[in-house]
């Protein structure tokens, strides 16, 4: 009630030459002026306000509107939020993603020639929507995956831990110098296995890639095909790790901030797109 409240404060209207003008608010300003000239001023604005505050307030019609222009701000800075995140992305990324926009847009546009009813559509749009940000959160993941880190592979690790071991092995070593190596084959073991998650990690994230464009093609040829419109229910479960954090690098936090916008279905360690088509 209190965002209405402001909301009603600062009510404006459109004036020529000066744009929107918080009419509400000079008022109060104005009154708050007048009463140091005649202090019934300052009572006359009060009832004033009393009066306009809580019939705006508890008003439906405002609350829609105060709603609405609530959520056309949320839109738009999630929308500025997505395009700063694929600006981020390199131009092969871009256009996959781009192409895989387009098949959906396609989808669309076959249901609304079959004259499919305003609650399909949007049921739909709504899916697809929700498809194409888990699409761009898979490149998100892959391009982290292959800039992330060093250029070692797990062989090339491999490769220096069987050479320390073997010096290792020579009993002429001093104490000191054994134990140094000793620590370093420790480490190079731990960054090996972490290459070996993330090469993991990577098949995953590219199997599902592949797995969202092939369920686009099919919710475009199931499209073509069906005689009545109607939503596709069905549930994607992905491989990859989308939802305990870390494969984003950079763009975790905007990552996050995205998903509670979207609010995409998922089940615990593993993200799950819910489409319809």
């Amino acid at each position: 009630m209190l965002r209405y409240l402001k909301a009603a404060f600062l009510v404006g209207a459109d004036v020529p030459l000066l744009g929107r003008v918080p009419v509400n608010a000079l008022l109060t300003a104005a009154f708050g002026i007048l009463g140091f000239g005649h202090p019934a001023f300052w009572l006359l604005g009060l009832a004033a306000e009393a009066t306009i505050l809580p019939t705006l307030a508890f008003n439906k019609r405002f609350q829609n509107y105060v709603d609405a222009a609530a959520q056309a701000d949320s839109d738009g800075d999630a929308d500025a939020k997505r395009k700063a995140l694929i600006d981020g992305l390199p131009a092969d990324y871009r256009k996959r993603l781009g192409d895989l926009e387009k098949k959906c847009e396609k989808i669309l546009d076959v249901y609304r020639s079959s004259q499919a009813e305003g609650f399909v559509i949007d049921t739909n749009r709504e899916a697809l929507s929700n498809l194409k940000w888990v699409y761009l959160k898979l490149l998100i993941a892959r391009f982290h995956l292959l800039t992330a880190g060093t250029e070692d592979t797990p062989q090339s690790l491999a490769d220096k831990i069987a050479t320390l071991q073997r010096g290792l092995e020579n009993a002429g070593e001093n104490a000191a110098l054994r134990q140094s190596k000793a620590a370093t084959l420790e480490i190079l073991k731990r960054r090996q296995a972490s290459l070996e998650r993330r090469e993991q990690s990577l098949q995953e994230v590219e199997s599902d890639l592949t797995r969202v464009e092939s369920q686009v093609d099919l919710l475009l040829d199931n499209a073509a095909m069906q005689g009545k419109p109607q939503t596709i229910s069905s549930d994607l479960e992905l491989a990859s790790d989308l939802v305990s954090g870390g494969i984003f690098g950079d763009a975790e936090s905007a990552v996050a901030d995205l998903d509670r916008d979207f609010g995409s279905t998922r089940t615990p360690g593993r993200s799950t797109a819910r489409e319809s088509a």
